[in-house]
């Protein structure tokens, strides 16, 4: 009778820390949602970005319509459990502080217009964070997680 109980206990235990370990790498499953609004939000920024040669003024109420389209969606992900990554993503990308999304929409209200050559190469810098965010999204895979932390982590 013994041995049946220690075999007993020695599967409990496997099963208890496969269990725990299972649960400290959890991560958010794909969500459709999530998918579809950041496809989306990637196409409109990527619109406005192109109109930053023009007056930030004369954009001004489509910037804050963007803007408040990527709050409700930052505050989707916060609430979404295991999810961590995506949602300091889209801080990062709402940080007036960082050169992502909402520092060039700071910077182009402090100068009123772009130039041509700073708009590419904050387009491509911000669309490739897009880009990142779908394919962490998609795969859900270390090496997806690893890319976004990797601009996370970065200061400006």
């Amino acid at each position: 009778m013994k041995p049946f109980i220690s075999k007993y206990f020695i599967f409990l235990l496997t099963l208890l820390f496969l269990l725990n370990s299972c649960n400290s790498t959890r991560t958010a499953l794909f969500d459709q949602y999530s998918y579809e609004k950041t496809i989306e939000l990637k196409v409109e920024t990527a619109n406005l970005i192109n109109k930053a040669s023009t007056p930030y003024s004369c954009n001004k109420q489509e910037i804050e319509n963007l803007r408040l389209k990527i709050e409700k969606l930052i505050e989707y992900e916060k609430n979404k459990p295991y999810n961590e990554i995506s949602f300091e993503m889209w801080k990062a990308l709402n940080d007036n502080e960082r050169n992502l999304l909402a520092g060039f929409f700071k910077d182009w209200e402090q100068k009123e217009t772009e130039s041509k050559s700073f708009i590419i190469e904050s387009k491509n810098q911000i669309l490739e964070a897009f880009d990142l965010l779908i394919q962490y999204e998609i795969k859900k895979d270390k090496e997806s997680k690893d890319n976004l932390l990797q601009i996370i982590n970065l200061k400006n």
